[in-house]
């Protein structure tokens, strides 16, 4: 079993004076940065206090299963203990004799069991990304009733604040929204330090700036950007909703096709990003052989997009998990565990899943919130080992909700590694010799180094070859800014607009498969009031209401 980290080892000092010998209060907070750790030496206090027979038991709530199965595998070789993996529908499980772990989500259709077993066994539960227990919803009123009676709760976060401002159960907070847990009961390493002490990896943020023209059916065209919101002409300004449409991010999140409306564009906004991304993962190939990228997409029909369009841009198909993918888990690990270049994921690579190889992340996510923007940078800067001196990368839509959460991370980073070094070398696979980074073959050992293609872009308008990261012509001068242009229709892509009513594309779809169905059973039902309704309610709407009533 590999040794403690410092920290760990100060926490773990630390929680066990708190819990057996100043005995203050029944929980200890972790508050720790994503990756440094916080899973292995909850595993050591839990072996702490059941070898000081100080338990019998012990319970693991985590956010999804992927996270639960790792604490399980954790939790064995750290204890040599089973734990089980338990869902809504098991029962006693007291009967079962074992340490439990189960998902948030769970915990409501567990609570009685749970709760029978606190008070039947003395019990550590331990409570993985304590954020999801806020003290109003379901999933925090669940683990309150549940883990009353426990003996000892040890609190695990590395985003402690919501971004609704919602209070997670268990802990104190002071008037400013920041959680007054006891000093003494607390341990807490910043992002920041845990960079210092090597066990996170620094962090760049590529702000991806894009200029959009959409083109409306009059004629007129409408500019958008990140700093320039689109300005409706008045016809079009008492649209309800239209302004939000024509919002930059949405129009960065909709996909651009080729003219076979099928094929995704290699020149589109997606396109430069994602060509941007790869060629940083390209550079930090040259020092860590098996660095991987993930891109987190909004939606399934995004994500699909961007895997088309990654593997017409690097000629490699990425791995792509989403709700509707068969096996997801076991993709996932088989990502994990392969030299495979590119994860494209909607919703199923957050916080906990540990992937230390991943380095470069493209966000284009559903959830604006800074802490779904925090878990997400957690993904990509876990240390890969000793000998690991990569940076991380986020290439990210130029506005300013990601520039406002970008500049606070950046803050916390100690000044000497804010600045993008890139790699002065390579490192050989094979034998790990440094290479120079121009050179054909390994010195020591006569690796070949696979060719890179040229980094170069033609100018458009002089026809000179420029490095790829020029943002000017360096014969002419003029400017390589994108810009990109679309139909208001497609523009609108990503959902509908309907009579003040904001739909989403899922939506939409759905709606239109539904609405035949819908119509013939009202119509042939007789019923005018119902009819009224019908002719009131848009057919785009359909399947919201249906998800309202059900």
């Amino acid at each position: 079993m590999s040794k403690l980290r410092p920290w760990q080892q100060h926490a773990l000092v630390k929680a066990l004076h708190w819990l057996l010998e100043e005995r203050q209060d029944r929980g200890f907070l972790i508050n720790a940065a994503p990756g440094a750790g916080k899973t292995r030496v909850s595993c050591v206090i839990a072996r702490a206090l059941i070898e000081r027979q100080q338990i019998d038991r012990v319970i693991v709530i985590a956010p999804r299963a992927e996270v639960v199965n790792q604490w399980a595998d954790d939790f064995r070789q750290v204890t040599g203990r089973y734990m089980s993996k338990v869902t809504g529908r098991d029962g006693d499980l007291h009967g079962l004799g074992l340490d439990v772990c189960a998902t948030w989500a769970a915990v409501q259709g567990l609570q009685d069991a749970l709760q029978a077993l606190c008070r039947a066994s003395r019990v550590l539960v331990i409570c993985d990304e304590h954020h999801h227990a806020a003290v109003q919803a379901a999933w925090g009123e669940g683990a309150d009733s549940a883990f009353t009676d426990a003996r000892f709760a040890l609190v695990l976060t590395g985003t402690p604040i919501r971004s609704d401002g919602a209070e997670s159960v268990w802990l104190p907070y002071d008037d400013a929204g920041a959680i007054d847990h006891p000093a003494g009961g607390t341990y807490t390493l910043t992002y920041g330090e845990a960079v210092d002490l090597g066990y996170c990896r620094p962090v760049t943020f590529h702000r991806h700036e894009g200029r959009f023209t959409v083109d409306l059916d009059d004629g007129q065209a409408l500019q958008v950007s990140g700093q320039q919101p689109a300005t409706l002409p008045r016809p079009l300004a008492r649209i309800a909703g239209l302004q939000r449409a024509l919002d930059f991010y949405r129009l960065a999140c909709t996909p651009q096709y080729e003219a076979d409306g099928r094929t995704p564009l290699t020149a589109g906004y997606q396109a430069t990003m994602l060509e941007y991304a790869n060629h940083k993962l390209d550079d930090l190939r040259l020092r860590l052989p098996n660095a991987g990228g993930l891109i987190i997409a909004p939606s399934i029909e995004m994500a699909e997009y961007l895997a088309r369009l990654i593997e017409r841009l690097d000629g490699e198909a990425p791995v792509l998990v989403h709700s509707q993918t068969p096996s997801p888990d076991l993709k996932i690990k088989t990502f994990k565990n392969t030299a495979k270049r590119w994860l494209v994921s909607v919703a199923m690579i957050s916080e906990g899943v540990d992937i230390p190889r991943l380095r470069v992340l493209v966000y284009l996510p559903s959830a604006l919130t800074e802490l779904a923007f925090r878990q997400a940078i957690g993904r990509v800067v876990r240390t890969y080992g000793p000998d690991d001196d990569t940076r991380a990368y986020v290439v990210m839509p130029s506005f300013d909700t990601f520039e406002r959460y970008a500049r606070r991370v950046e803050e916390e980073m100690p000044a000497a590694v804010r600045a993008d070094r890139e790699p002065h070398s390579k490192r050989c696979p094979a034998c790990g010799q440094e290479c120079a980074l121009g050179a054909a073959a390994c010195l020591s050992c006569g690796h070949e180094f696979p060719v890179a293609p040229p980094r170069v872009k033609p100018c458009s308008a002089c026809g000179a070859l420029n490095p790829q990261s020029a943002a000017t012509c360096q014969t002419c001068g003029a400017s390589f800014s994108t810009g990109f242009t679309l139909s208001l229709d497609e523009a609108l892509r990503t959902g509908a607009i309907v009579r003040g009513m904001d739909l989403d594309e899922t939506e939409v779809r759905e709606a239109e498969h539904l609405a035949p169905s819908i119509r013939s059973r009202i119509l042939q039902s007789g019923d005018e009031k119902l009819v009224r309704i019908l002719k009131i309610l848009p057919e785009e709407s359909y399947a919201r209401l249906r998800d309202i009533l059900l």
